[in-house]
């Protein structure tokens, strides 16, 4: 999972600074059937992007729809991908966890990515690029995009207009937070492993170290970013929704690095109160229970259309994966991979890991002293040792 994506883009008939602006209506071609499941029934849509960019391929946008077995209007759920997708197979799972549940989903290739990769490159490779107004640029028609993608949904007889949401991992739910401060018909929401305040994802996430090397020696520093970026922050728009509280999911990696906490807890205020479950791991650690992360997802807007109050469990169980570097007075060098096996405070600064090595296991009680850097004790089949224990949280 990764995070905001930006890409470059020639100018269009709707500015960047016009994010609330429905993208003009159109005439959408017919959906074409997919495949039939026992859960519901896969079409494929393709439509042209409100907003041009600098290539053709991108600016068609295939939208994968699910429809569930059964008597509509069915609510429908739009569906984001984390940047650099390979493929849907995330979000086909929630696709069938919604279908199972009697609401439809509608899974839509971001900018850049997927069918929209232009030749050349990889999918998602034009996402991270240094530049601000490639950034604005990139966010402003991933939102377009899916403003259109729910027009169409609107109109559809399968779905129920006043019944749609969004949801989305990593850039994807960026990209929703941005959404649902500025498309007042989305009436549900869930953010998994996202974030808000733009510039301190960027300063601060260890996905984007040479993007930021190079903002830097442009003369950016945060502020900067955050004052261009300012048009395409979800803290712009959210703060217009506070009032809709208990109403939207958060997922929140407890060791997150690449969406920094400080990002995931400025789109929980921004929010307002919504349900927020915790899980002890870091931003990629989240695929060891991602069916269960679906799951909850799912279940969240099952509760939530029915007009019911969503009660969050307080955390998913994940296993708290580290890999990592282990200097002691009793060993060498030793390359691993950890399991925390207990932590100490809530905080994780003190943690007792299970730490395998090509040498054997070793027991880390270990106190952080700076980032992934933590200072202790060490017993395996070499004796007990003192020394110093870098990890990261997967």
């Amino acid at each position: 999972m990764g995070i905001l994506g930006l890409g470059i883009a020639r100018s269009s008939a709707q500015s960047v600074t016009d994010l609330k602006i429905p993208p003009v209506p159109v005439e959408f071609s017919t959906w074409k059937l997919q495949a039939e499941n026992a859960w519901g029934t896969e079409y494929l849509l393709e439509f042209s992007s409100p907003r041009a960019s600098a290539y053709a391929k991108n600016d068609q946008v295939p939208l994968r729809v699910f429809v569930p077995k059964g008597d509509g209007p069915f609510p429908a759920v739009v569906v984001l991908h984390y940047l650099g997708a390979q493929d849907l197979r995330v979000e086909r799972v929630l696709a069938q966890e919604l279908c199972k549940r009697g609401i439809g989903a509608a899974v839509l290739a971001l900018p850049y990515h997927l069918e929209r990769t232009p030749a050349g490159f990889q999918s998602g490779e034009l996402a991270i690029v240094p530049d601000t107004q490639s950034l604005r640029d990139n966010l402003t028609q991933a939102v377009l995009d899916c403003r259109r993608a729910i027009d169409f949904l609107a109109a559809r007889p399968e779905f129920d207009p006043k019944r749609i949401g969004v949801s989305g991992v990593s850039l994807g739910a960026i990209v929703s937070g941005l959404l649902y401060g500025v498309d007042e018909r989305l009436s549900r929401a869930a953010f998994v492993l996202g974030g808000a305040d733009l510039a301190n994802i960027l300063w601060k996430s260890t996905r984007v170290v040479s993007q930021r090397e190079v903002l830097r020696g442009k003369g950016y520093d945060e502020e900067k970013l955050r004052a261009e970026l300012a048009n395409v922050e979800p803290l712009t728009y959210l703060g217009t929704r506070r009032a809709e509280r208990r109403q939207t999911l958060v997922v929140q990696a407890k060791f997150d690095t690449v969406i920094p906490a400080s990002s995931s807890s400025a789109l929980i205020r921004a929010l307002g109160e919504p349900s927020v479950v915790h899980i002890e791991t870091g931003h990629y650690g989240g695929v060891l229970v991602q069916r269960r992360i679906l799951g909850e997802v799912a279940k969240y807007f099952e509760i939530a259309f029915a007009g019911r109050e969503y009660v969050a469990p307080d955390r998913l169980y994940a296993p708290t994966l580290r890999i990592g570097v282990l200097s002691s007075t009793n060993a060498r060098l030793d390359l691993g991979i950890g399991l925390d096996l207990w932590q100490l405070d809530g905080r994780g600064k003190t943690i007792t890991t299970l730490f395998a090595t090509p040498r054997g296991l070793q027991i880390v009680l270990g106190r952080k002293i700076g980032q992934g850097l933590s200072i202790g004790l060490n017993a395996g089949s070499h004796g007990v040792g003192a020394g110093l224990f870098w990890s990261s949280v997967l």
